[in-house]
């Protein structure tokens, strides 16, 4: 049975204002066009953020289904069903039959799918080490830490998109 959403605080607190703006510009910054393009040409990988949102998902998971992922990456099965075929082509990505129904296949990591993730996130994590190299051991644990109680604090919140939102605010 699921919880009932919490009520929207009447106001947010300051440090919640400015984390909220640090993420948004974060966010901003980190899904430039020049940003993934500069990304892609440190990794040696020629695929569009559609792609490798697609392949970090298909890596971060067991293979599934394409309205799986539509629904994990929040974008229209059309989308996915373009990005598969494009991935596919290149070699990034296989179908393979779904265990639990002989009809339906899902979406799975070939080896050169599974490197160029690796490329991407090794150029991505070197790329950070330069921007928080200022930063000491200490401080880059810490943030890890925050950042990982946050992300599993937002999910721990989440409210299912098949749940009533309309407590959430608009």
């Amino acid at each position: 049975m699921p919880s009932e959403p919490l009520p929207l605080p009447a106001v947010a607190a300051p440090e919640v204002i400015e984390i909220e703006r640090a993420l948004t510009r974060i966010t901003y910054l980190s899904t430039r066009a020049r940003q993934h393009d500069r990304l892609m040409a440190m990794a040696g990988v020629p695929l569009d953020r559609a792609a490798v949102a697609l392949l970090r998902q298909v890596a971060d998971s067991e293979p599934l289904r394409p309205g799986e992922l539509a629904q994990r990456l929040g974008v229209e099965a059309s989308h996915v069903t373009r990005t598969v075929q494009q991935l596919q082509k290149s070699g990034y990505v296989t179908r393979v039959p779904d265990p639990d129904d002989g009809r339906a296949q899902r979406i799975q990591l070939t080896d050169a799918g599974r490197e160029a993730v690796e490329r991407v996130r090794d150029a991505g994590a070197r790329g950070m080490q330069l921007a928080l190299a200022g930063w000491s051991p200490e401080e880059l644990g810490r943030l890890a830490a925050l950042f990982h109680r946050m992300v599993d604090d937002f999910l721990s919140y989440a409210v299912d998109d098949d749940t009533d939102q309309s407590a959430v605010g608009a």
